[in-house]
């Protein structure tokens, strides 16, 4: 040991310890930097805007298709109805393909296809109970084929009830307009049609397992909802793992320092 110590170099050597030291307990106790940022923050806000806009606008066309079916039902019943009461006569029949289809006027009290005759109030309370339950199915409406399926029965059911509301001889009692001639068996009106095409609809929907809100019964699922075609959660699992012990394995001076000093001390001979 030398006789002398230069207090100058003692003090050099403690501050670079010292700084060693702060650097090694850094290394320890750094905190990794946030990955996310503003800006990966207002991408990921403005993707699920988007991603619900769409599925808004996805919903809501369906229901526009039904809306604008009925319509066009209704406008279509009713102007034909009003150019049966301009062009034929009561109890006169025009034959259009000989006798299988024909045109003759009818005032029915009834309902469609001129059944139950003299129960046109019953028939009105129904046709309104139709139109209420088609309105709140409508909110859970995807599916474009029950959009014109619907719109066909509330475009038929709303055709018959006006004419029960307003035509005489009075409010639930009015007559329907029908003037289409199947064969001498029953006389209809476009109403009446739509009314048919729409149970047609239904029925081949339903036996197809197509439903309201546009899924099918027993198709599969969702594969992103249920985890189809990703690899099983253990893997991923393991996976992240992984990456997370290479990110964030710990340093170790100890042993850094040691192999530092073994490799470069020499010891006196």
């Amino acid at each position: 040991m030398p006789d002398h110590v230069d207090p100058a170099s003692l003090a050099q050597e403690a501050t670079g310890n010292a700084a060693d030291g702060g650097n090694a307990d850094n290394a320890d106790n750094a905190v990794p930097l946030p990955t996310d940022n503003p800006f990966s923050s207002m991408e990921k806000a403005v993707t699920s805007q988007e991603v619900t806009a769409g599925a808004r606008r996805s919903k809501r066309l369906p229901v526009i298709v039904l809306w604008l079916v009925a319509i066009i039902v209704i406008v279509v019943d009713q102007a034909s109805k009003q150019w049966a009461l301009s062009a034929l006569s009561d109890g006169r029949h025009t034959a259009l393909f000989g006798r299988a289809l024909g045109l003759v006027l009818v005032r029915n009290p009834g309902a469609a296809f001129s059944f139950a005759t003299g129960q046109t109030w019953i028939f009105a309370l129904i046709a309104s109970c139709v139109v209420a339950i088609i309105i709140r199915v409508s909110r859970n409406l995807a599916s474009g084929s029950w959009a014109v399926a619907l719109g066909l029965v509330l475009g038929g059911a709303v055709g018959n009830l006006i004419d029960r509301l307003l035509r005489e001889p009075g409010f639930l009692r009015g007559h329907v307009i029908d003037f289409i001639d199947y064969g001498g068996y029953f006389v209809g009106n476009v109403a009446d049609i739509a009314i048919v095409a729409a149970a047609a609809g239904i029925i081949i929907l339903s036996l197809g397992g197509w439903e309201i809100d546009g899924t099918r019964a027993g198709a599969p699922d969702d594969p992103e909802a249920k985890g189809v075609g990703a690899p099983p959660s253990s893997i991923r699992r393991g996976s992240r793992n992984r990456g997370k012990d290479r990110a964030e394995a710990p340093s170790k001076p100890e042993e850094s320092l040691d192999a530092s000093t073994q490799a470069t001390s020499v010891e006196p001979q």
